[in-house]
């Protein structure tokens, strides 16, 4: 591939506005730097979570698999016009999400993010790919934005809060359910 970066700083972004893979230029703070921005943050919050020791294998796979994708959709929204996420990637997530949640007792009240250190740096990572998610809507209402993208992130951030449920019995045995009853003081 080549060295592609042999200079980290270029000093092009100095005037506030930095440049997209197509060759223009935009604001930092447009709504597809932000939208591609927040997907760069969850990667890293995926990031952080497959740094936790002892993670599942078939877990550690899966997560991998999405920083892959993750990448390939952030540059999707960098790049005006360019397809990366395709309906099978969207495919793969529903059947991970159905695979690691058939093992899983039914929920019949809400759980707490937390848990152990994986179970929480998951639901942080579920939280972001929300965020990315409405990013992601918000720049659809200005630009072309394929389904795909959307459709990705929201399958995503359910396959992560199933991963949490999965964590937080590998880590802990059982997850923290949020206590509606409790005394009010």
């Amino acid at each position: 591939m080549g060295n592609r970066l042999s200079r980290i700083y270029t000093r092009t972004g100095d005037d506030g506005t930095t440049g997209l893979g197509d060759g223009s230029r935009t604001p930092k703070d447009s709504e597809r730097v932000e939208a591609y921005g927040t997907v760069d943050e969850l990667n890293s919050a995926v990031g952080v979570l497959l740094a936790v020791p002892g993670l599942p294998a078939a877990v550690n796979d899966c997560l991998i698999e999405v920083q892959h994708e993750l990448f390939d959709l952030g540059g999707e929204l960098c790049i005006p016009g360019h397809r990366a996420i395709s309906d099978a990637q969207v495919a793969r997530l529903e059947r991970e999400l159905d695979m690691f949640n058939e093992a899983l007792p039914p929920l019949k009240e809400f759980i707490l993010p937390g848990g152990g250190p994986a179970a929480a740096a998951c639901h942080l990572a579920r939280t972001i790919a929300r965020r990315a998610e409405r990013r992601v809507c918000t720049l659809a209402r200005l630009e072309t934005v394929a389904g795909e993208v959307t459709r990705y992130l929201n399958r995503l951030s359910d396959l992560l809060f199933v991963l949490a449920r999965v964590l937080a019995r590998h880590e802990q045995g059982t997850e923290v359910l949020w206590r509606h009853q409790r005394r009010k003081t």
